[in-house]
């Protein structure tokens, strides 16, 4: 396994489709800083929340652009992406290439940021995805940031909810090994753990884990479910430097939640389809 292909979160994508204005006021509620609407060069537009060593998206369009990306707007509503970092793209591609589980070809793109100085420099991105017919209702793929310093800024990664980063991404499967299989040829045998839970992806400080419905109802109550009982991505899990903090940012924004002994759990209804778990670091 090289370097490049070692297993790190990069970033979640939540589909938001058209409900761009909806999410990022549910977010706030939430008690997640967010940057400023961005655009893509491709034509979507997203909200960021920025983390240590990782961020969530939520991506959709605005009216008019409905049209652009359109393969992304077939995913449903949701948690739809897994993403995993690289600096070496090329390498990445050749990896996915030799196992069968290559899909399009690396693709290079940018976004405009608006920084505290006025200025709007470009974040450049070069994206390499899976096959898409082996990630069900979503997708993922290795995003080689080539500014992550327009990226990962101080300023954007002080949160009301006090989260530190996103450590875990939570996957229902009827069949729980053959979800990760996929996850298993890319990084090889040894990066997955399984046992009674269900299987276990390392990846950096996040955790990524495929369980069966059973096992995600009964963490987080009731989630999505995938096309024809396919996998489905439904949870996220993170650190957060003060319980306390993520209690008053769900008061203020009146989102209910349920505070259990060093959790409080947000209901996937709560956070546009995707179930919520903070735990104190």
């Amino acid at each position: 396994m090289t370097e490049s292909l070692r297993p790190q979160l990069d970033h979640v994508v939540i589909n938001v489709a058209e409900q761009l204005n909806h999410s990022e006021q549910q977010f706030r509620r939430l008690g997640f800083h967010l940057t400023a609407r961005g655009h893509h060069s491709l034509g979507s537009s997203n909200h960021l929340a920025i983390f240590g060593e990782n961020y969530l998206e939520l991506l959709g369009y605005e009216p008019g652009n409905a049209h652009t990306r359109t393969d992304l707007w077939q995913a449903p509503l949701g948690l739809t992406g897994l993403v995993w970092k690289t600096q070496n793209s090329a390498a990445v591609y050749q990896h996915l290439q030799n196992q069968n589980i290559a899909g399009s070809p690396p693709a290079e793109f940018f976004r405009p940021v608006a920084l505290n100085d006025g200025t709007s420099p470009n974040a450049r991105f070069r994206t390499v995805p899976l096959a898409a017919d082996r990630v069900p209702n979503g997708r993922s793929f290795f995003c080689h940031h080539l500014t992550p310093e327009l990226v990962w800024r101080n300023e954007w990664q002080h949160h009301p909810n006090g989260v530190a980063d996103i450590t875990g991404f939570v996957i229902s499967a009827a069949d729980p090994q053959a979800a990760a299989r996929v996850y298993e040829e890319l990084f090889g045998a040894e990066a997955l753990q399984s046992g009674a839970d269900g299987v276990i992806l390392r990846a950096g400080r996040a955790a990524v884990r495929f369980v069966t419905p059973k096992q995600a109802t009964a963490e987080f109550g009731i989630v999505p479910e995938g096309d024809g009982g396919s996998a489905r991505m439904v949870g996220l899990e993170f650190a957060t430097r003060s319980l306390e903090a993520v209690r008053n940012s769900l008061r203020v924004g009146e989102i209910p939640f349920n505070d259990l002994t060093r959790l409080v759990l947000v209901r996937a209804a709560d956070a546009l389809g995707v179930a919520l778990a903070f735990r104190e670091e």
